[in-house]
């Protein structure tokens, strides 16, 4: 996939001003790559017994229970078989309920400090930013072009077709798509049956769920449907996919327009919204809501793969957990988006860059990959491994939540980051009015009218 990168930007402020153009000065992370990059000379391979430490930064360390052990686990198997890299692993800098909303501020402060990350997981859609300013290498200047397709066709098992491409810009590699997953709707099948609903047969389209949503909480007393998509804390990964499965954008193809005022998105807010008045999804904010899907005490809810084992925990032996494909708009495809993160090399030491790009071929390895599955449940991007008995299979065949997000990975789109060096207050203030709409009952239109006019002055 080849992404149009965008060259005007608004500077960001003080320090973080001079570090960054500093940096881009340097060569890090600038536009317009010439032929010269890609055929420059690779990092050399660490000597025997070179010793090297790297800082690792990566948001699941922000989350507590299977992200935090799970990874915990892997970095210390890395140890063991590379006992020449040191590897130190942080969470991001901050106290946001949500730590992925931590990462490009915690990274912007260690630039200006001089001690950035060496390797680091960045989410997809702040992949515009990650490149031009927080310097993120090539991949394929720094190891060549050949090791970095080696690594994606895996020493048995390719990456997803869809998969591989997410990290890339202008025809360069700036990252390997690490973790994600697209809409899955989960459900409490035994609210369904509480409900006198057929738990076989789940909602397909929003309007099936706003019907059922409404049944349970009139039948349980317990929540109908929350849909994470709808929250500022869940970013707009997930709501760019319902608003291209109603025909929307949120903004243009070419990346120059706003267009979350267009009627499509009108309407995903509305429907939002409606459910809320109704009663059929409990006003919660993204952690109360995902948590109390968990105690059993909300009949279905749109969710990332990432909440998979959390939901698992929960409902073991107390309710029964299912999952099915994202609803549909009435008469409409639904378009999948991903969520999710890339790992990046932010090193400027050819060694420590080796070391890093030694780190990510790890983390990204088939064992690496049925740990992650097995342990946090996102889905993995070395798809074969569903199908071997001595990876997935078993686990896949016992744990069928998996299915309808392998399903969707076929026609998933990508999640698009907003432009320029104000993409996140873009971003937010979009999201910011959704939930106020859908939470606060604001008037839809004109509150999304606002919000991109007030967008459209922060565009490069």
């Amino acid at each position: 996939m080849r992404r149009n990168t965008v060259k005007r930007t608004v500077p960001l402020l003080g320090l973080v001003t001079t570090a960054l153009v500093a940096l881009t000065a340097c060569g890090l992370g600038a536009t317009g790559e010439t032929e010269s990059t890609t055929t420059a000379a690779k990092i050399p391979d660490l000597a025997p017994g070179q010793q090297v430490s790297i800082v690792f930064e990566s948001y699941n360390y922000g989350l507590a229970g299977a992200w935090t052990d799970t990874f915990n686990a892997l970095i210390t198997q890395f140890g063991a078989e590379h006992p020449n890299i040191k590897v130190t692993a942080q969470k991001p800098q901050g106290n946001s309920p949500n730590p992925t909303t931590d990462t490009i501020s915690s990274i912007q402060s260690q630039i200006v400090a001089g001690n950035p990350p060496d390797v680091a997981q960045l989410g997809f859609s702040d992949l515009d930013f990650t490149i031009h300013q927080l310097g993120a290498k090539p991949l394929d200047t720094l190891v060549g072009k050949q090791e970095v397709q080696r690594n994606f066709d895996g020493a048995r098992y390719p990456f997803a077709p869809k998969a591989r491409t997410l990290s890339d810009w202008d025809g360069h590699t700036y990252g390997v798509p690490f973790v994600l997953s697209t809409p899955v709707l989960y459900y409490n099948a035994s609210l369904f049956e509480q409900a006198g609903l057929n738990s076989a047969t789940p909602p397909t389209t929003w309007a099936q769920v706003a019907e059922a949503g409404k049944t349970i909480a009139e039948h349980t007393g317990k929540g109908g449907v929350y849909i994470d998509c709808l929250t500022k804390s869940a970013k707009d990964w997930c709501f760019q996919s319902m608003v291209r499965s109603n025909g929307g954008r949120v903004i243009s193809e070419d990346r120059a327009k706003l267009a979350y005022a267009d009627q499509p998105v009108v309407e995903v807010a509305k429907m939002g919204q409606q459910l809320v008045a109704s009663g059929a999804m409990p006003k919660l904010d993204q952690k109360q809501g995902y948590e109390a899907f968990a105690r059993g005490e909300i009949g279905m809810i749109l969710e990332s793969s990432a909440i998979q084992g959390t939901f698992m925990t929960g409902a073991k032996g107390k309710w029964d957990l299912r999952s099915a494909a994202m609803p549909s708009f009435d008469g409409k495809p639904t378009i999948p988006t991903n969520s999710g993160a890339g790992l990046h090399i932010l090193a400027n030491d050819p060694a420590k860059q080796r070391a890093a790009w030694e780190l990510i071929t790890f983390l990204t390895n088939e064992a690496a990959y049925t740990k992650i599955s097995q342990g946090i449940g996102y889905l993995p991007l070395r798809t074969g491994l569903l199908d071997d008995a001595n990876g997935l299979a078993a686990w896949s065949k016992a744990n069928p939540l998996l299915a309808p997000n392998v399903a969707q990975l076929d026609r998933m789109e990508p999640w698009i980051s907003m432009p320029g060096n104000s993409y996140l207050q873009i971003r937010d203030g979009m999201m910011e009015a959704v939930e106020s709409i859908v939470f606060q009952g604001k008037d839809p239109q004109s509150t999304l009218a606002a919000a991109r006019e007030a967008g459209a002055k922060l565009l490069p």
